[in-house]
């Protein structure tokens, strides 16, 4: 098992990114290297791309499971893009990582080999975006997942607003509140819009006393 750190260009954001890789390194190396089943880990707000390898046994379990587990940085911005800031996070995550991360690493081009999965803005990001890129990906976990775009949407800006919650700093990550229910930042909108068959194998987890727990049982 080898915990790889990547620092590369990324187009999409338009400056250089760093993201954790774990990769399991076959002990017979004479044999030639199969293709990796992939799992892209997304963090939750306030985090970065150590999260997983920090504060949980993603390593382990990862080398048990014979997995390929790559990790980027979402910085607040909810995994969407931007087109008034030029951050393209969507783009980065559904197309650039997965392009850059098959070349680096012998990864599957498979879609039933390629998973996402995040932890509360991480789960968002998940679940957007495994549903956009539906045609990569083949599973989709979300846990704890903020599915709050109600609450997004209805954002006032005060001085009792905690600022992840404030319309000002919603607005600088989504953009045009007004406009985000359809969009392609629209959880639901999203798997409304595809065939049955599209959709990826889902699993949604949520603890039963978690303030997302209404709007991850409603999904």
């Amino acid at each position: 098992m080898a915990l790889v750190q990547v620092d590369f260009l990324s187009e999409k954001l338009m400056r250089t990114v760093t993201i954790n890789a774990i990769i399991p390194v076959d002990k017979n190396t004479n044999q030639p290297q199969k293709k990796l089943k992939t799992l892209y880990l997304l963090h939750g707000i306030f985090g970065n791309y150590t999260d997983w390898v920090s504060g949980t046994r993603i390593q382990r379990w990862a080398q048990d499971h014979d997995l390929a587990v790559i990790m980027p940085s979402g910085e607040n911005k909810f995994y969407v893009d931007n087109e008034n800031s030029h951050e393209y996070y969507s783009q980065f995550i559904g197309e650039e990582l997965v392009q850059i991360t098959r070349a680096l690493f012998p990864l599957s081009h498979q879609r039933e080999d390629t998973f996402i999965a995040g932890l509360s803005m991480g789960g968002y990001g998940a679940i957007v975006n495994g549903l956009k890129y539906h045609q990569t990906f083949g599973y989709i976990a979300g846990l704890s997942s903020a599915l709050l775009i109600d609450t997004f949407v209805n954002a006032k800006d005060g001085d009792d607003v905690p600022y992840m919650y404030k319309r000002s700093y919603l607005t600088s990550v989504f953009g045009n509140l007004d406009e985000l229910k359809g969009s392609d930042k629209d959880y639901k909108a999203l798997i409304e819009k595809l065939d049955k068959k599209d959709v990826p194998h889902m699993y949604l987890a949520c603890g039963v006393d978690d303030s997302l727990i209404k709007e991850n049982r409603d999904y």
